[in-house]
């Protein structure tokens, strides 16, 4: 006997592809609470079973989270994040570091290499929010201005592989530097980064990548701060 795959109804797959594109656009970012049931189907006006149908095929393929009692989250902006997600989320934050040290500082080093005008500007744009977060004393103000400006000297090295992969691996780096900032910001703990920009925008590869590959592991405490 042979089988046959069922097949999802087509205006399931038009809902999942609309929801898919909230998450993906930013509009819901990672961390969000989307929309309730109820509120999709008005917005939507569709039924509320295809709703449901929809938000547990993202839920499978890692997007969302569904938490009874709360509601359901963003997780991830791709599928490849959210199974980056799952697959990482019980590792060890030795391991996590040091994969961040790596990727980080190899694209720090092409970033010193090939960055241009625009991409130097952000990185000061985004180097200054993240100080003004830190000053705030705003956690997760911190924590995202922190992923973003790490996110931006990635995609400054114009290596469209390593900024994909950097970028399906966000919501592990987000989780895992959540853990290690805590609750509350501490003047001890604070790494600067103004020397990664400096070292970008003097074209020094070598110290681009040396400051960069060591802040995770610095933050880990892997490498003694006295050493930087």
């Amino acid at each position: 006997m042979s089988l046959t795959a069922p097949r999802r109804s087509a205006l399931a797959d038009q809902v999942i592809s609309q929801l898919r594109h909230e998450i993906t656009s930013g509009e819901w970012p990672v961390g969000s609470r989307i929309p309730t049931e109820p509120e999709l189907v008005e917005q939507l006006g569709v039924a509320r079973n295809t709703v449901r149908e929809a938000i547990r095929a993202l839920a499978h393929n890692g997007l969302l989270d569904i938490r009874q009692g709360s509601g359901t989250y963003v997780v991830a902006t791709s599928e490849l994040a959210g199974v980056m997600h799952r697959r990482f989320a019980d590792a060890a934050p030795q391991d996590v570091a040091e994969m961040r040290s790596t990727l980080e500082a190899g694209a720090a080093r092409l970033a010193a290499r090939r960055c241009t005008a625009q991409d130097l500007r952000q990185l000061e744009t985004l180097l200054g929010r993240r100080e003004a977060a830190w000053a705030a004393g705003d956690v997760e103000r911190f924590v995202e201005a922190d992923a973003t400006f790490h996110m931006a000297v990635v995609k400054a090295s114009h290596n469209e592989v390593l900024t994909a992969l950097y970028a399906d691996l966000g919501t592990v780096v987000r989780s895992f530097l959540r853990d290690e900032v805590g609750d509350e910001l501490r003047d001890e703990d604070y790494v600067e980064h103004a020397g990664l920009v400096a070292a970008i925008t003097a074209a020094d590869a070598e110290a681009a990548a040396t400051e960069a590959g060591s802040y995770a592991l610095i933050c880990r405490g892997l490498i003694p701060r006295a050493t930087v």
